[in-house]
């Protein structure tokens, strides 16, 4: 039976509805991102493949990939945005633990083989924290005071050549709306110090997915809807215009700026994908665990 946007008993989140899918479907190309190739013929990265445990890791698609549509039915418009070659940063949401997988799945299922930043402790799980490393985690201590050899080390990824996936906020998003809450700085220093290095401005891809939230993993069906959107690069050409007279690292105002502009963009995606409008009452900041005005970012 057709989903209709209704809380479930076992959620208070209600499921993104096929209505709001077809919706969506009138505007946007939507393919399915569990399979390799959705948008059409592309050349693979066979270098990143060739170098990342392939035959692993393509198991390991494969069984990921199963489960997800075993769980839901899968949508993405933009996936013919991720480049073919060279280095380029994906920024995602993260409302459940489910929206690392989809954006990941898609971009491995196009052929590139990203970097991704997650927690450290997920290297130590059982049997699944090798597999994480298997297919490309760069473990982040969080709250060790290792922030900069962190960002250092993500940035030579990115320079060496390398995709870089980065979920901004640090953790799932603790806004009770599930909305795009305030980001880390992580990523504004990553993109802009790699860009001085590279003498170019990355590419750095907004990455927004919605409707797991919905979804009860104990008891999946009948499945949900879950949209994902590969958005367009985020121009921020203009906070490199004075590079030049940087001193040791990018200024603390440019980064701030880059992180608001992406975290507001994350949003407007994010409410067409919900087709709803943001909370009136601002953004969710998660230092001080209060909802704050947009004015104030």
């Amino acid at each position: 039976m057709a989903s209709k946007g209704k809380p479930s008993p076992r959620s208070a989140v209600p499921a993104l509805s096929d209505r709001q899918v077809a919706l969506l479907a009138q505007r946007h190309s939507l393919v399915d991102p569990t399979r390799y190739y959705p948008t059409g013929h592309r050349t693979p990265a066979l270098d990143e493949i060739d170098g990342q445990h392939p035959v692993g890791t393509t198991r390991l698609l494969r069984g990921v990939s199963q489960v997800v549509r075993d769980s839901c039915r899968v949508y993405a418009w933009g996936l013919e945005r991720v480049p073919e070659t060279g280095p380029f940063i994906t920024a995602a949401t993260h409302v459940t633990q489910f929206d690392v997988f989809i954006p990941m799945m898609a971009l491995f299922h196009l052929g590139r083989r990203p970097r991704y930043m997650a927690k450290a402790e997920m290297a130590h799980w059982p049997l699944i924290g090798s597999w994480f490393r298997m297919v490309g985690m760069q473990p982040v201590e969080r709250k060790s005071g290792k922030a900069r050899s962190i960002e250092e080390e993500s940035i030579s990824i990115i320079t060496s050549g390398r995709p870089l996936t980065i979920w901004p906020e640090g953790t799932v998003t603790r806004d009770p709306l599930k909305w795009p809450m305030s980001l880390k700085p992580g990523v504004g220093f990553i993109a802009l110090e790699a860009s001085r290095q590279l003498g170019r401005m990355v590419p750095l891809y907004p990455s927004i997915t919605w409707g797991a939230a919905s979804i009860n993993h104990k008891w999946p069906w009948p499945r949900k809807n879950v949209v994902m959107c590969y958005d367009r690069l985020l121009d921020y050409s203009d906070l490199l215009e004075d590079v030049g007279q940087w001193g040791a690292e990018p200024p603390k105002q440019s980064v701030h700026l880059l992180c608001v502009r992406l975290r507001n963009r994350m949003e407007e995606v994010m409410a067409e994908i919900r087709g709803e409008e943001p909370p009136a009452a601002g953004y969710f900041d998660y230092v001080t665990m209060t909802r704050r005005p947009r004015s104030e970012q």
